[in-house]
């Protein structure tokens, strides 16, 4: 399979978008896979990061096996730098973070990658260089390793299964540096063509509703009539419901009324419907 026609078919990827690339470094120290390489450069692409480097891979550089695990993330691939030792790898950076449980034998700051992310916008904003060590699938960084580090990165997971694989591991620490810099709205209301009811469309669906309430009736306390209709209007106005929610409610108030049949019988007697 060709690069062009393994991107050409990637679900959710639109190639008329400008791209959102930048942020730190990804360091894979001695990968063992190179489908974990793909799979990691895909996580990275989808959080805007596109520089990774590679310290002694085990299947060597470059593998078409990892192409295809990269469902088109090629900006990522595309790019790789490969290095014989960690040493060589961050030779020209300025802020390091090291993935890894909490290390026994060494002082370090450590950080959630949450707050990471936040430190590193910082280091960004004054023109630091920034990397990312992740270790070797079965065995993980080694003190040495972290040792090169400024800071230690730890997922907060369920202390008795904390078992990522690679890709998992990064993609933690790219969706909390994509997202500190995100301006998504945390909550939004997709319209899909229709719009939010205004007041007055309310107000008339709730004085009809009462009109048939009171005519069906249900409102057998009188005394009780206001508290009702207002724990009913407020319930409706919680729903916040869109100008064709409303004309639904009242077509169900037609059926239910059977006032929409009423209509079409007195059309019918005036010669104005045909059967």
């Amino acid at each position: 399979m060709t690069r062009s026609s393994i991107s050409s078919f990637m679900a959710g990827t639109d190639r008329t978008r400008t791209p959102v690339l930048g942020g730190p470094r990804v360091i894979l120290v001695e990968p063992q896979l190179s489908e974990n390489v793909g799979a990691v450069a895909r996580a990275m692409l989808n959080c805007g990061l596109d520089r990774m480097s590679l310290v002694n891979p085990r299947d060597g550089w470059p593998n078409d096996k990892a192409l295809a695990m990269a469902s088109g993330a090629t900006a990522v691939l595309d790019t790789i730098e490969v290095f014989a030792t960690p040493e060589e790898a961050v030779a020209d950076i300025t802020n390091l973070y090291a993935t890894t449980a909490r290390p026994r034998e060494l002082t370090v700051r450590v950080m959630t990658p949450r707050e990471a992310a936040a430190d590193m916008r910082a280091a960004v904003a004054r023109g630091e260089e920034i990397g990312v060590l992740f270790g070797p699938e079965r065995s993980g960084l080694t003190n040495d390793h972290v040792a090169l580090a400024d800071t230690v990165i730890s997922v907060p997971l369920n202390p008795a299964y904390t078992s990522l694989n690679l890709a998992q591991a990064v993609l933690l620490v790219a969706y909390e540096w994509f997202t500190s810099g995100d301006t998504t709205p945390p909550d939004t209301l997709s319209m899909s063509g229709t719009r939010m009811a205004e007041k007055q469309e309310l107000m008339d669906l709730f004085d009809r509703l009462e009109t048939e309430l009171d005519g069906g009736g249900f409102f057998r306390a009188p005394d009780l009539r206001p508290s009702v209709m207002r724990n009913l209007m407020s319930m409706l106005q919680r729903a916040r419901l869109t100008d064709q929610e409303v004309r639904t409610f009242h077509g169900m108030i037609s059926a239910l009324s059977r006032s929409w049949q009423n209509t079409q019988n007195a059309k019918r007697r005036r010669g104005e419907l045909d059967d």
